[in-house]
């Protein structure tokens, strides 16, 4: 019991412990497809600036990057750990030093990012753990272009086994309660679909940041 009280505590911000490496084992075993799911749903084109929120270990921003073929494609990815922000920085080592790709360390409610800068928006299992969804969704708007997308990925029936144990801070992880957010902070055509990955249903919300 009080291993898997650890454990939860480092879902929503891995640390640099064997709790956080055993969460980051799980991490990119869990993820991967989702992370990629959401990459490829994203639509992505060569030349657009992407961005992607609690990147962890950087499975997704590596999908990503293969397909800003383009000069002016850029990529950018955002998360609160300071161990995650190393171990993709570590990963992605060469794109980040030639400028293809920026990471921070920082709240998603709180990107130095400039206004209207972003194409795509992406993440996976992550927004269940902001303690204010409309600020972060807000803060999502403010660094999106007009008419750019936003795609995150989860398995609902995951989800919601971890919520039966508390892991998540109140109503947080219901995508309903994403999704109200969304609307209020200006998103519009916000809906969500399952989809199919082999043997496994997973589901993906879409928002287009209306401006």
């Amino acid at each position: 019991m009080i291993l898997l009280e650890k454990l939860g505590q480092q879902l929503g911000h891995p640390t640099r412990s064997v709790y956080g490496w055993l969460i980051t084992k799980f991490l990119k075993y869990h993820n991967k497809m989702l992370e990629e799911s959401a990459v490829s749903l994203s639509g992505i084109q060569p030349g657009d600036t992407v961005l992607e929120l609690g990147h962890g270990p950087g499975l997704g921003l590596k999908a990503a990057a293969t397909l800003l073929t383009e000069p002016t494609g850029r990529l950018i990815g955002v998360d609160y750990s300071q161990y995650m922000h190393k171990m993709a920085g570590d990963l992605l080592k060469e794109l980040v030093s030639n400028g293809k790709v920026s990471l921070y360390q920082c709240d998603v409610a709180a990107m130095p990012l400039a206004d209207n800068m972003v194409d795509k928006v992406f993440h996976c299992n992550c927004y269940y753990y902001w303690p204010d969804l409309r600020k972060g969704a807000a803060e999502i708007h403010r660094v999106m272009k007009p008419g750019g997308v936003m795609v995150t990925t989860l398995r609902l029936s995951r989800v919601v086994s971890f919520a039966s144990r508390r892991e998540f801070p109140g109503l947080n992880w219901q995508p309903e309660a994403y999704m109200a957010a969304l609307r209020a902070s200006g998103f519009n055509q916000v809906t969500m679909e399952d989809h199919q990955h082999r043997h496994i249903t997973y589901q993906a919300i879409y928002a287009t940041a209306d401006k």
